[in-house]
């Protein structure tokens, strides 16, 4: 179970809207001259709140959460064949634990609180942007409820092609259409803030769910860009322009951005790994090897071999390519020779393989192999971990000198809004970013050989979990 106080997640952003305007005063820049809010946020992180007292009615269910896996089970069995990919060509995404139209079922399911509150017209749902959004505009005096065509395309009930909520997926999943949010452009002025009255004359808000937003801040607007993001999971995303492509292989079809109101939808394939950093921090945590991600690291560096032994962190099932939720972690090939060392360089290696699975699943469905690999997120200040991916790769890897993208792909769709306009995101004025690059440093035959070898030790963490074991609820 992963959850999150919804409550907690406002107050960080109240604090960082404050911090925020402190460092303008102190930068001598006019408070006055801020012309709009971007919003971005995880994206299929489940809320539901009362419209009456602004109180969230349970704490949001985050995207990596595996409760609802016994709720995907009951749901297949009501679709013939058991066809985890029956709306496949309506939402782009197969029937997973990761998306939140299961989260909300669950919600429905489980808390007699939302039930209620839904029977008496008091719900409201929506993905972390819907709840800030609505919070910070006003909440019970006059919020607004809405979400972007990003982060709606992220709950299985949106058709991604009319751009609207889907009346036969909201009845597959019993969901109440009058609960959802109105979705709008990514683009587009949402509101007025309103719980700052320093900010009050020109804060316009808008939104993009945060893969999204690193793919506009990587500045990926042609067809067959691509960048992968590594955070918490890894997320690799590519452009596939104004047309849907459908993965024949294990990827999920997203919309990309809508950047306004009258404008083009634009698509992308994405490749979604579960745990990147999130091993890093296990590493640290619950075995307790480092003190910090820097120290595994250094670890890793000390060996410059996983000597054989491979780690695959399925700790919330395998996403993209497999979408198994039965797989657990396992580490394989150790031997009395191996230690700490070996293990964390393993665990760096997991997420290059794992982006590596990816890579190859979108060269087959774009047909067109990447000839470079644009990088962004906290994890890319790993220099490691960036070579290692290289060298996995067998393609250069290309790092940002800005890696937050994610916030800035936020801000250029925030200052490009018709009505605020303060940035071009027509190509030609975009300045180029200065960048590191790293340039593979071991043969093909090497790389393919432990890839091969990773996955191997990936089909042996497969169908290792059931629902119906008893060890498979929630933990004191």
């Amino acid at each position: 179970w992963v959850e999150q106080d919804p409550k907690e997640i406002l107050n960080s952003v109240y604090e960082c809207v404050e911090k925020t305007c402190e460092k303008m005063n102190e930068l001598n820049i006019d408070i006055a001259n801020i012309r709009a809010i971007g919003v971005t946020n995880q994206r299929e992180t489940t809320v539901v709140w009362d419209k009456t007292t602004g109180e969230p009615l349970y704490n949001a269910i985050v995207w990596l959460d595996l409760r609802t896996q016994s709720t995907v089970e009951r749901l297949l069995k009501r679709i013939p064949g058991k066809n985890k990919t029956f709306s496949k060509f309506k939402t782009g995404l197969p029937l997973s634990t990761y998306f939140s139209a299961v989260k909300l079922r669950w919600l429905l399911d489980n808390v007699e609180e939302i039930r209620k509150a839904v029977e008496d017209g008091r719900a409201m749902f929506g993905t972390i942007d819907s709840w800030l959004i609505w919070s910070l505009t006003g909440g019970t005096n006059g919020g607004i409820h809405c979400t972007d065509v990003t982060n709606a395309s992220r709950t299985m009930l949106f058709n991604i092609h009319s751009l609207e909520w889907d009346p036969e997926l909201c009845k597959f999943f019993d969901i109440p259409m009058e609960i959802l949010p109105k979705v709008r452009s990514s683009s587009e002025i949402y509101g007025l803030m309103v719980c700052f009255p320093v900010l009050l004359k020109n804060s316009h808000f808008q939104c993009l769910g945060d893969q999204h937003a690193a793919l506009v801040g990587q500045m990926c607007f042609q067809d067959g860009q691509a960048k992968n993001t590594y955070g918490t999971g890894c997320f690799l995303l590519c452009n596939t322009g104004q047309k849907s492509v459908f993965s024949e292989h294990g990827l999920i079809t997203t919309i990309a951005y809508k950047m306004g109101k009258d404008k083009p939808v634009f698509y992308a394939l994405e490749g979604s790994v579960a745990i990147a950093g999130a091993v890093v921090r296990w590493l640290r945590d619950n075995l307790g090897i480092a003190n910090s991600s820097q120290e595994v690291e250094q670890l890793a560096a000390e060996v410059g071999t996983s000597y054989g032994c491979y780690f695959v962190p399925a700790f919330s099932g395998l996403y993209a390519p497999y979408w198994e939720p039965s797989a657990r972690g396992i580490i394989c090939g150790l031997t009395q020779f191996t230690n700490k060392n070996h293990i964390a360089f393993a665990a760096l290696e997991a997420v290059c393989f794992q982006t590596r699975e990816i890579l190859d699943a979108m060269n087959k469905d774009c047909g067109i192999p990447l000839s470079q690999l644009q990088v962004d997120g906290g994890m890319t200040n790993n220099k490691i971990l960036m070579q290692l991916q290289s060298d996995i790769l067998c393609i250069p890897v290309v790092k940002p000198s800005m890696p937050e993208t994610t916030a800035l792909g936020a801000a250029m769709a925030a200052g490009a809004a018709e009505g605020v306009e303060v940035w071009s995101l027509n190509p030609g004025d975009l300045t180029a970013v200065t960048c590191e690059r790293f340039e593979p440093q071991i043969n093909p035959e090497e790389s393919e050989y432990r890839y091969a070898r990773w996955k191997k030790a990936v089909m042996k963490s497969m169908g290792w979990e059931s629902s119906e074991s008893p060890s498979n609820g929630k933990t004191d």
